[in-house]
């Protein structure tokens, strides 16, 4: 849930233009300034603000990178992955084998691996 300050002027100068896959809620200024840009921001579902849940496409709509807000409908590219947030420093964050959390045991070496000895 947003701090009460966001929330105060998501309510009085926020003008909801959409909501991505995630469920996180995008919202431009309702008056364009003197400068011409409309000020851009994301109130995130959930409890924590983590900037690296928002998609890249809406990424580059809140810094101004594309004009137009994406569309959800949007085909995706053979190419494309589904977006992930980063996982560092949480239960599902990539643990290579031998890990400590993952119990510490290395397979053993196979005997394929030869030392570097200087001549």
């Amino acid at each position: 849930m947003p701090n009460a300050i966001t929330r105060l002027i998501t309510w009085m100068r926020g003008e909801f233009v959409g909501e991505d896959e995630f469920g996180n809620r995008y919202y431009r200024d309702k008056t364009a300034p003197a400068s011409g840009r409309r000020r851009r921001w994301v109130v995130y579902s959930g409890g924590d603000d983590e900037a690296s849940r928002v998609p890249p496409m809406h990424h580059a709509w809140l810094h101004y990178t594309i004009q137009d807000f994406p569309d959800a409908n949007r085909p995706r590219r053979a190419w494309e992955k589904p977006h992930l947030p980063n996982l560092t420093g949480t239960p599902d964050a990539y643990r290579p084998p031998g890990h400590t959390l993952r119990g510490g045991r290395r397979d053993r070496a196979t005997g394929d691996y030869e030392a570097w000895t200087p001549e």
